[in-house]
């Protein structure tokens, strides 16, 4: 359980409050719009409404206590920015700050915050990896030319064993685990033999895994 300070409850704060209210932490929600909080309220143990571009206001909430603070900020960037540079001056342990663009994920993080993310970029990113790629059930970004792949195995690989097939070598892909079912198996040896139904879990060069599932 982390303790959350969650500013901004438009519809990306909404739908992260409630996937981390699903995973028992401790959050305090806070929007300046007073309807906004009165409809959300009841499903927090904390909710403020606050202007937090006034630095004042946010030194009420013992900011250094939060694990984590979020400013999930969509259509106001230079609140956003001055928030962010808030929180760092009262001695924010961790800001996470939302962006729409490149040049304002790097004034974020000029202004302070540790990471920024790009909520409808990676969901669009996501969906256009998994159109082009019918056999790819799941894509995480690491950074600009790595990501992990979750994909079906190849119909050629099936019955072989994993050290006979020899991704790494020849697709320069590494297999970090097989889902069966609801089952993980946590070490993958060079002895395993695919079977129908297995999930592969992959990591390497985006461009690379993206060839070789388009041409699967």
């Amino acid at each position: 359980m982390v303790s959350v300070l969650l500013i901004g409850m438009g519809k990306f704060g909404r739908e992260l409050g409630e996937r981390l209210l699903g995973m028992g932490d401790e959050i305090m929600i806070v929007d300046k719009d007073e309807d906004t909080i009165d409809a959300l309220a009841s499903r927090y143990t904390n909710a403020l409404i606050m202007n937090c571009m006034v630095i004042d206001n946010l030194r009420t909430l013992d900011i250094p206590s939060y694990d984590v603070c979020v400013v999930a900020i969509g259509d106001d960037f230079q609140a956003s920015l001055e928030i962010a540079s808030n929180l760092k001056d009262l001695g924010a342990k961790r800001v996470v700050s939302k962006a729409s663009t490149e040049i304002q994920r790097k004034f974020l993080m000029r202004a302070g915050a540790d990471e920024v993310i790009y909520p409808d970029r990676d969901v669009a990113e996501k969906l256009a990896v998994t159109l082009n790629s019918a056999n790819v059930v799941n894509f995480i970004e690491l950074d600009a030319e790595h990501a992990i792949f979750e994909i079906e195995t190849p119909k050629k690989w099936l019955k072989k064993r994993l050290i006979d097939i020899n991704p790494r070598g020849k697709y320069g892909m590494n297999i970090l685990t097989v889902k069966k079912g609801n089952n993980v198996i946590a070490t993958v040896d060079g002895n395993y033999v695919f079977e129908e139904g297995d999930l592969i879990v992959v990591f390497g060069n985006t461009e690379a895994i993206l060839r070789f599932t388009n041409k699967k």
